[in-house]
């Protein structure tokens, strides 16, 4: 069973040996606890390297139809995981980075990741990181971005919660102030040539969201995860949230996504269906449904020639 050969996924999770290295680290247990321990504990298939990862993730999309993807590196420091599987499938691959603004190197590093490196999407965390998107840190990392054209900048907002940190029994501590998609509006204006993308419609913060998209017209969302946030908006409803935004903004600054990410569970067809099924209910014609299932994601990031 196959999708429509447009389909693109903005919002998938590369998780490579150094991202369970980094979790290994970070719980600390014992100095030889590896990447294959953390996978078996967790049940989830061990991916070995990123190049074999790169090969899972063309084989898991070829089985749902789906034509290209966005592969997030999930841990500061892992840009070369996905420049890896972005080498290795030019064609099917898109590749974004997290970066903590408070790192030291963090503007060599997103320099390099942009143009040695050639990835494409730089991907902020403020609760996480715990630095305001009015630091002067993050607005340098937007400057260099912006020199870098074909580069989006992607920041979470709203509620952040990492399933495989609470599984492992690692602390979260976000603050979640600093994720407001007022202030992406703030980088926005400032930086009008750069996309920006916030996902999972702002994870709860949807009017902020609005607001912010009402106003700057790079700035972008996409529908990624099973939006659990829609719980924290009493009566709302994800078809009435994607009409809304599709009101507010337009279709071409919606980008699907599933936030796919461990194996075996793999891509994650079920999020698709759930997200057709709301396109029909919400009356959404054909041709906007076509932008945001892969169009927008096409014009944003063409493919490799």
């Amino acid at each position: 069973m196959t999708t429509e050969p447009n389909v693109n996924d903005a919002h998938c999770h590369f998780f490579s040996p150094r991202f369970f290295a980094a979790l290994a680290q970070q719980r600390g247990r014992t100095p030889s606890e590896s990447p294959a321990d953390i996978c078996r504990e967790l049940q989830w298939e061990d991916p070995i390297a990123p190049g074999a990862l790169a090969d899972r993730w063309v084989a898991e999309l070829d089985r749902h139809g789906v034509a290209r993807a966005a592969l997030i590196a999930s841990v500061p420091g892992d840009e070369e995981s996905v420049a890896a599987a972005v080498t290795r499938h030019a064609t099917r691959f898109v590749g974004f980075f997290m970066v903590d603004p408070s790192a030291e190197h963090a503007p060599a590093t997103v320099r390099r990741a942009l143009t040695e490196l050639g990835l494409r999407g730089v991907c902020l965390f403020p609760a996480m990181h715990h630095v305001a998107l009015a630091d002067d840190r993050v607005t340098r990392i937007v400057e260099i971005a912006a020199a870098s054209p074909g580069t989006a900048v992607f920041v979470h907002c709203g509620v952040l919660s990492v399933g495989v940190r609470a599984k492992l029994g690692l602390p979260s501590r976000f603050d979640l102030r600093l994720g407001d998609p007022l202030g992406v509006s703030r980088l926005a204006l400032a930086f009008p040539t750069v996309p920006f993308i916030i996902p999972h419609f702002g994870a709860g913060l949807f009017r902020e969201t609005l607001m912010a998209m009402s106003v700057c017209p790079n700035i972008h969302v996409d529908t990624s995860s099973s939006n659990s946030w829609i719980r924290y908006a009493p009566g709302l409803t994800l078809e009435a949230a994607l009409a809304t935004t599709l009101s507010v903004a337009g279709a071409s600054r919606v980008l699907f996504g599933t936030d796919s990410s461990f194996y075996p569970r793999g891509w994650q067809r079920n999020v698709y269906e759930t997200q057709r099924r709301m396109m029909t209910d919400a009356g959404v014609s054909a041709a906007d449904a076509a932008l945001v299932c892969g169009g927008n994601f096409d014009r944003l990031f063409p493919a490799a020639g």
